[in-house]
């Protein structure tokens, strides 16, 4: 009995302590980083329905290097933009200046709930942006669990796993020089490996390198998320853990908080991550005894309205109100034939209260007012401009050989304009520039 009750005592005072401006995992349900559903107004409405903590959505840490980091007075938050290469405006900062936002938080709204989730495959590039977004949030979550090809082919993602001591070296650098100067916690998302026995020697040595927290997705990397996750493994994950003092989140197939915690005391493991759940209905975060889910009608309005808010990119918006709204309301389909936050909320029927700020918004963005040209489009006129180029070069080629013939022959009376008693020469003969032409003052083309 004493032995046993010494071994618990020294579990607990062996937990890795949880660094002043970090946030402890445990006992915590949240929302799974996810590419799209993990921006700012999904976190927010995450956190409104109950989520302990929200990650946001993995960004690459190259995207974050070389940003700028606003303050925002118009939507109260912090912006992290970079100059964009397709033209894209923050209007923003500066209706002149072509910048896009690479990442967005809300300090007053999430500060110590949001982590930070960052795809790398280097530990000098990991810090390097890791320290520009720390100060701004209660963690630093390294991925290494996202089977994609778009953060595998970096040596990113899952892509990890098969280089353990690389992982390693990423999760001690971070907290060597991000986690110990900001006080915050550096964790790590994982995914099962093939056996057990390859599961333990992972995370051993991932244990051994400071981190507070790791998640385990009950998926191998093969797995698709329509295979059911399998559990097999987590007990082995959460008492490796536990030995080193760190919290145990699972992830995969958790539906709702009641599911969690439950899943929670049937495994021992610290927390949950719920994810496609909350991407169709955040208010699964809600137990039961709180009022459970609540009606999509009611969960999209609040959703609406703090994607206007935070004036959140409209393609983003309409993405996930097609993850919420039903497919067979009739509400759906007049959605997916809105192209602008005006037109969206007159569609669901919201009041002249949101209607108003919808027109707002989309003036600031640039959305609405006017057809952007497609990328195709585009290049159709490019190629529509250099035949006009080669065709009027030929027809000025034709056009002096038929004058010099001309000139060969008796000489015509020529009529002016004047002697013809004509006021004025038409319009499209007498501009300088044929119509479709830029001035020679003209240095910059906006597409």
């Amino acid at each position: 009995m004493l032995r046993a009750l010494t071994h618990i005592m020294t579990n607990v005072c062996e937990r890795v302590p949880i660094p002043k401006n970090g946030v402890d995992y445990r006992g915590k349900i949240v929302l799974a980083p996810m590419v799209r559903s993990g921006e700012l107004p999904s976190r927010l409405l995450a956190l409104k329905y109950g989520a302990d903590l929200v990650w946001g959505p993995e960004t690459i840490d190259k995207a974050l290097i070389g940003t700028t980091r606003r303050i925002n007075t118009v939507t109260n938050t912090v912006d992290f933009t970079r100059f964009s290469s397709n033209g894209a405006k923050n209007p923003d900062v500066n209706p002149d200046q072509r910048e896009s936002i690479i990442y967005r938080l809300h300090p007053s709204r999430e500060g110590r709930q949001l982590i930070y989730q960052i795809g790398t495959s280097n530990p000098d590039t990991a810090v390097e942006a890791a320290k520009l977004i720390a100060g701004d949030v209660a963690g630093i979550d390294v991925n290494a669990g996202c089977p994609k090809p778009f953060s595998t082919s970096g040596g990113m993602g899952a892509a990890l796993l098969k280089t353990p001591d690389l992982l390693c070296d990423i999760l001690r650098a971070l907290v060597s020089e991000v986690g110990n100067p900001f006080e915050i916690g550096i964790s790590v998302k994982i995914r099962l490996l093939e056996t057990p026995e390859q599961t333990e020697t992972l995370v051993r040595k991932l244990c051994a390198t400071g981190i507070t927290g790791l998640t385990v997705h009950c998926r191998t990397t093969p797995m698709r998320p329509r295979e059911r996750a399998i559990r097999q493994q987590l007990p082995l994950v959460r008492r490796l853990c536990h030995e080193a003092g760190i919290a145990c989140l699972m992830n995969g197939d958790v539906t709702s908080r009641d599911e969690a915690l439950q899943l929670m005391k049937e495994y021992g493991v610290d927390g949950a991550m719920i994810a496609t759940a909350a991407e169709t209905n955040s208010s699964c975060f809600r137990a039961n005894d709180d009022g459970g889910m609540a009606p999509w009608t009611e969960v999209v309005a609040e959703y609406v309205k703090m994607a206007l808010e935070v004036e959140n990119r409209y393609g983003n918006t309409k993405y996930l109100l097609g993850q919420m709204i039903p497919g067979k309301s009739p509400v759906y389909r007049q959605m997916t034939q809105c192209k602008s936050y005006s037109e969206l909320v007159k569609a669901l029927g919201y009041g002249d209260e949101l209607s108003h700020l919808a027109q707002e918004v989309d003036q600031k963005l640039d959305i609405g007012t006017s057809r952007k040209t497609t990328k195709a489009e585009r290049k159709m006129q490019e190629k529509a401009s250099k035949k006009a180029q080669v065709n009027g070069a030929f027809s000025r080629k034709r056009q002096i050989e038929a004058t010099a013939t001309h000139q060969a022959q008796p000489q015509a009376i020529k009529r002016k304009a004047d002697a013809a008693e004509l006021d004025e020469m038409p319009a499209d003969i007498a501009r300088e520039t044929g119509p479709g032409t830029l001035s020679e003052q003209a240095s910059v083309l906006a597409v």
